[in-house]
């Protein structure tokens, strides 16, 4: 009778250490766990995408040098002003000189540039996101930003990022209640808004 109690304390005690455990140990008996896949990532991953050649990049630093000289003539246009007293065209034309700048180093290095990715069917992602962010711009001045805010953060949030309805609703629901209540009712920033 002892023993058999002694037999089922021993085995209650192996049961608590292995459930305490990390995992199941070795069968070398070194008590390091083992568990599966140990060493091995948890997530498979995904294949890169296969890589641009010097065509692709090419292009890439021309649309960059392009957009860059647009914008200075566009901040030209607004006046520079000087250094002590700048004009509305000093932060953009500064921005698009930098811009420029990159897009002339990117052309000097299209040949020799082998980590940048062709362009894929996931690339159309990031051209719907500039398409939103466009029509965002174009509506926050006619219908202000309330819902526009709304309807640019529940589609990158659920067609870009790919969330759930509810997680992409509620959260863009809370931007820009969050946005509102901040830059509206505390700052008094001169945004425009419906309420």
């Amino acid at each position: 009778m002892i023993t058999s109690r002694r037999g089922r304390g021993e085995s209650q005690e192996n049961q608590e250490e292995t459930a305490g455990g990390a995992g199941v140990s070795d069968e070398a008996g070194t008590g390091e766990p083992v568990g599966p896949g140990q060493g091995e990532p948890d997530t498979a991953e995904e294949p890169a995408p296969p890589p641009a050649g010097p065509v692709t990049n090419l292009v890439v630093a021309l649309v960059v040098v392009a957009l860059g000289a647009a914008g200075l003539l566009g901040s030209w246009s607004l006046g520079l002003g000087g250094a002590s007293s700048p004009s509305a065209g000093m932060w953009p034309f500064l921005v698009s000189a930098a811009i420029t700048c990159l897009g002339a180093a990117l052309l000097l290095q299209a040949r020799r540039t082998g980590d940048a990715e062709r362009f894929t069917s996931s690339s159309w992602l990031v051209l719907g996101g500039l398409a939103t962010m466009a029509a965002f711009a174009s509506l926050i001045g006619v219908i202000g930003f309330e819902i526009p805010s709304a309807l640019l953060a529940f589609v990158w949030l659920r067609f870009i990022g790919r969330e759930s309805w509810l997680l992409s609703t509620l959260t863009s629901l809370g931007i820009v209640v969050a946005f509102y209540l901040l830059f509206v009712a505390v700052l008094a920033v001169p945004i425009p808004h419906l309420f």
